[in-house]
């Protein structure tokens, strides 16, 4: 036996251990979850019923979120290996794959993982800085009359929004902001409750007559109804999706009980209260509106008071700043695990000072100078891209539909089926039937993204240009 090499090894889990503590509860864990569920794709389900129909719509969001708790309960089962209660801890996504699954397969996960990961937080810093642009033109239209001119841009919004996110960035893991978790969580419930109460108002306003067809909305040629409907799937599919970030949220769990089946209640509970929001806002956007719903229920013409609007979009931003870390976390503990593994010995990443920081439990942190500088140059880089690529959020689309089948779906399959020895029969071809039809879903999403991005690219380049 290598001796040094283990003791190494000892040394490193030793000092993870002690900086990582473990003292999350379902309740937390409930909170992690909705703020990295609920997102800005909530305001969309309204467009997207509206695509699909009374009938399909809400059977579709029914059946994503059935599927998505079912995945995250078999993911749940992958955070300890072999044994799911009595085996090792995996601290990550890819050390949960690693354990079960070859190394062939632990590539492909990373490149999806990390890629979806880092996409989402240009996609919330690009959604961010929508929304502010959104209050300030409101406020401008307001006080200037409606036909004022109200023109400017938002890239000095989003690098305000990005500085925050430089200093939250600093805190040492997920277990040290549930603060901000729970923060984002409440304000994900706020600008939901505020849509679908405003899309409610809309709705009895016009009589409480359901608009809409039970075929969905009419489109100018069967091939946009085709891809309308492909864009509809995706925006529920990957509006439920978190599985990138569970297994780091189980990190944070204490116990006993077991962390797995912590993990299964909020699980539970995240998703169940996830899709009642889903089905309430979807509804009640496309009862108000009908087959003209728009993509976003906040930018619908006469929603409501402008003060109430922005207020909602204000809760949308403090929800993004939140939720940006719920992704972000995960690629910051990658990144300098393998830097503290790649330089060792060196001075600069064994540095650390002790730092007095307000809303925590132990009243500090420990701040490493490395962890400062490589999580600073990681937010500038995502501010950079977001800014460079004004149509993200169509590409991260095109992002979703290729990670949403390995990580919600074929992983959590594949894991479960070797954990638990599963041979040829019948559960494991209804397994396999999940599998393949939630691929098809990816594939068709994928080619319906391809078309929104061309279409995206015939238009303004930029988006954060506003003009009345």
């Amino acid at each position: 036996m290598d001796k040094s090499g283990a003791g190494a090894d000892d040394v490193e889990r030793g000092d993870y251990e002690q900086e990582h503590e473990r003292t999350g509860t379902v309740w937390t864990a409930t909170a992690h979850i909705v703020t990295a569920v609920i997102g800005s794709g909530v305001l969309a389900l309204a467009w997207s019923v509206a695509q699909l129909g009374w009938v399909a719509g809400p059977l579709a969001l029914a059946g994503f979120a059935c599927v998505t708790y079912y995945t995250s309960t078999l993911l749940a089962n992958a955070y300890r290996a072999p044994h799911p209660v009595t085996g090792d801890r995996n601290r990550t996504y890819m050390d949960a794959v690693r354990s079960y699954l070859s190394p062939r397969e632990v590539f492909m996960c990373g490149i999806a993982q990390y890629v979806n990961l880092w996409g989402t937080m240009v996609g919330y810093t690009i959604t961010a800085t929508i929304s502010m642009v959104a209050i300030r033109q409101s406020n401008c239209s307001h006080r200037n009359g409606a036909g004022a001119r109200c023109d400017g841009s938002g890239t000095v919004l989003m690098l305000a929004f990005s500085v925050v996110q430089v200093v939250l960035s600093q805190f040492p893991g997920l277990e040290h902001i549930t603060w901000l978790s729970v923060v984002a969580a409440v304000m994900s419930f706020a600008y939901s409750f505020i849509g679908l109460g405003l899309s409610v108002g809309q709705w009895v306003s016009h009589g409480g007559g359901l608009g809409g067809r039970i075929a969905g909305a009419a489109a100018a040629s069967s091939t946009k109804k085709l891809w309308n409907v492909l864009l509809a799937l995706g925006n529920i599919a990957f509006a439920y999706t978190f599985a990138e970030v569970l297994i780091e949220i189980q990190d944070t769990l204490n116990s006993p009980p077991a962390e797995n089946k912590t993990m299964k209640k909020a699980s539970m509970y995240g998703i169940g209260a996830t899709t009642i929001f889903y089905i309430s806002v979807g509804c009640a956007g496309y009862a108000a509106f009908g087959s003209n719903a728009p993509g976003n229920i906040l930018t619908a013409a006469g929603l409501g008071p402008f003060w109430l609007v922005d207020i909602a979009n204000m809760c949308l931003i403090l929800h993004l700043i939140g939720a940006y870390q719920v992704y972000a976390q995960p690629i910051f503990a990658s990144v300098e695990r393998w830097a503290a593994s790649r330089w060792p010995e060196a001075k600069f990443i064994n540095s650390a000072y002790t730092v007095s920081i307000p809303l925590m439990q132990r009243g500090s942190v420990t701040v490493a100078p490395y962890k400062l500088v490589l999580r600073t140059v990681i937010v500038v880089a995502t501010t950079l891209v977001a800014m460079m690529i004004p149509f993200f959020n169509a590409v991260l689309g095109l992002l979703g539909a290729f990670s949403f089948w390995p990580l919600t779906v074929y992983f959590p399959i594949s894991m479960h089926i070797a954990q638990g020895k599963i041979t040829k029969g019948r559960k494991w071809y209804l397994l396999q039937g999940l599998s393949m039809v939630c691929l098809m879903i990816s594939v068709a999403v994928g080619i319906g993204s391809v078309t929104d991005i061309v279409d995206s690219l015939k238009v303004s380049s930029n988006p954060f240009k506003t003009v009345s």
